[in-house]
C-alpha cells in the first residue's frame, strides 16, 4: 500500500524536533523543514514497542487514508518520515509527516476559552466536520474516532480531521473480494451501542453517531458522562436509548438556531442505526442548510475575538520583561496585536502619538447602552469583568451571573439586574473594566 503521493522525508531535510504530544502508540513531534522553510509534525512509533511491524503497517495504512481522504477539511500528509531522528541516535524509524496545526484542536480550544467557543464559530464548525466526515464517507471510508481532540484547526480556526489509526473500509460499501479486520476502537464516549458488541463491523452509521455526541460536546464546552468508567457508559447508552448527553442547558439557551441543532444531536445519535441521518441528508437538508448559516454574519468577529484571546494567552509574560498596556489617544491597549490576514493590523503602541482625550462618564455610558447587543453576543471575560466593578454588583446578582453557563448568559444578567438600574456612574465603570480585560473588542467597536 503506497501513498498516492508519496514523497519519503529523512533527517537531512528536518530540524528543531520539539515533542508536543505522545501516547501508547508513539509520539507527535513538531520539526522544521529546511526547504519548505516551515513547521510540520511528525507523528512517530515508539521504537522498541511490542508488534511494532504491526503498528509500523498500522501507520502506513494510516497514511495511505488520510490521502485517499484528503480534501479540505481533512489533515493533509505530505509522505513519509523515515530516520534515525538523529537528534536522538536511535535506530531506523518511520512517521507520518502532516500539516502543523499550531491552534490545536477542538479540545484545547474548550480548555483555553474555559467552555465553548462563539456561536457562530460552533455553527460553522458543526458545518466543515459535516463536509469534512461526507467526504470520508464518500470514499468509502469509517474515521471511527470522531472526537473533539481529533478535530484539529487551522490558523483561522477552519477544521482538519486527523487521527486515521482507527478509520477502517466501510463494510457498507465493501465488494465481496475487500476483507476488513472488524476492529472496534476510539473513544468508548462516543461510540453507538451497537459499537459494544463485539462481533461489530465498524459502517457508516457509527461516525454519525459520534458526530452527534461531538456536537454537544462543542455546544456546552463540556465532555460527555463525566468520569463515567466504561462499564457504566457501556451499560447505560447500550440498555436505555435516552441516556444521552442532557440537552435542557442547551434549549433553556434560546440561541437563533440551537434548537434545531439540538434536534440535530438527537437524530444522529438515535438508538436504531438505521433512523440516523447520513451526512449527504445533513448536507442535503434545507433546513440544516439554512441553520449552519444562521450566524455567518458574526463569523469574523467571533474568529478575531477567539484568535486575540488565544494570542494573549501565548504572549503573556511577567510583568518586568513586557509592558501590558501603553496609552494611545487616551486609551489603554493590549500589546497582544493579532497578525491575521483577515482583520487589519491593530497600530502597535510605539506609532502612535500620546493624547490626553479621555471620554467622560457620559460618553462611556452611551457607548455601553448603544453597543449593548454586541457586547452580550462578544465579551468573553465576563467575571473578570464583574469583579472590577466591585459592590456595584450586589452579591445576589453576582450569584446569580456566576452560575450562568456562558458568557452571553451572564452579561445578560450584569446588563438587567445591574446596569438597568446603576446609571451613568456604573455603566462608565463597566466600560473602563472592557478597556481592561476586552481592550481589542472595544477597540473594533470605536470606544
Amino acid at each position: 500500500m503506497a501513498l498516492i503521493n508519496r514523497q519519503i522525508l529523512r533527517d537531512d531535510s528536518l530540524e528543531k524536533w520539539e515533542e508536543i504530544g505522545s501516547g501508547g502508540f508513539g509520539c507527535v513531534c513538531k520539526v522544521r523543514h529546511k526547504d519548505w522553510m516551515c513547521d510540520v509534525a511528525v507523528k512517530i512509533l515508539k521504537d522498541g514497542t511490542s508488534h511494532f511491524m504491526l503498528k509500523e503497517k498500522a501507520l502506513c495504512e494510516e497514511a495511505y487514508l488520510m490521502d485517499l481522504a484528503s480534501c479540505e477539511f481533512v489533515l493533509r500528509v505530505h509522505g513519509i518520515y523515515e530516520g534515525s531522528l538523529s537528534r536522538s541516535g536511535s535506530s531506523m524509524q518511520k512517521g507520518i509527516v502532516m500539516d502543523y496545526m499550531r491552534r490545536g484542536s477542538i479540545e484545547s480550544l474548550q480548555k483555553d476559552l474555559s467552555g465553548p467557543p462563539p456561536w457562530p464559530l460552533t455553527f460553522r464548525m458543526a458545518r466543515e466536520v459535516a463536509l469534512g466526515m461526507n467526504f470520508l464517507h464518500s470514499k468509502g471510508l469509517v474515521h471511527q474516532d470522531l472526537k473533539p481532540s481529533n478535530v484539529l484547526l487551522s490558523d483561522d480556526l477552519h477544521v482538519k480531521l486527523a487521527d486515521f489509526g482507527l478509520s477502517r473500509v466501510s463494510t457498507s460499501v465493501l465488494n465481496s473480494n475487500i476483507v476488513t479486520t472488524g476492529e472496534v476502537g476510539g473513544s468508548f464516549k462516543y461510540m453507538p451501542p451497537e459499537a459494544f458488541d463485539l462481533s461489530y463491523k465498524p459502517v457508516r452509521s457509527f461516525d454519525i453517531y459520534s458526530y452527534g455526541i461531538l456536537l454537544w460536546s462543542i455546544c456546552s464546552g463540556k465532555e460527555p458522562y463525566p468520569d463515567a468508567p466504561y462499564s457504566l457508559v457501556k451499560l447505560l447508552i447500550s440498555r436505555n436509548p435516552e441516556q444521552r448527553p442532557p440537552c435542557d442547558d442547551l434549549v433553556e439557551m434560546r440561541v437563533e438556531g440551537l434548537a434545531k441543532l439540538v434536534d440535530l444531536m438527537k437524530s444522529c445519535w438515535h438508538h436504531n442505526p438505521k433512523q440516523r441521518p447520513t451526512f449527504k441528508d445533513i448536507l442535503e437538508d434545507k433546513e440544516i442548510v439554512c441553520l449552519f448559516s444562521t450566524h455567518n454574519k458574526g463569523i469574523h468577529h467571533a474568529v478575531y475575538e477567539v484568535l486575540t484571546k488565544l494570542d494573549r494567552q501565548c504572549s503573556e509574560q511577567p510583568p518586568n520583561l513586557v509592558p501590558s498596556i501603553c496609552t494611545t489617544q487616551g486609551r489603554k491597549m493590549s500589546n497582544d496585536i493579532v497578525d491575521h490576514p483577515k482583520f487589519p493590523m491593530a497600530p502597535k503602541c510605539d506609532s502612535v502619538s500620546v493624547s490626553t482625550t479621555t471620554m467622560s462618564d457620559f460618553e462611556k455610558a452611551k457607548f455601553v447602552d448603544d453597543k449593548r447587543v454586541v457586547l452580550i453576543q462578544d465579551v468573553s471575560e465576563v467575571m473578570a469583568i464583574v469583579d472590577e466593578l466591585g459592590d456595584m454588583v450586589h452579591k445576589e446578582t453576582y450569584s446569580r451571573i456566576e452560575a450562568e453557563k456562558t458568557a452571553q448568559g451572564q452579561m445578560r444578567v450584569l446588563y438587567r439586574y445591574t446596569l438597568r438600574s446603576g446609571g451613568k456612574k456604573v455603566k462608565a465603570a463597566l466600560y473602563d473594566a472592557l478597556k481592561i480585560h476586552e481592550p481589542n473588542l472595544v477597540e473594533r467597536l470605536g470606544g
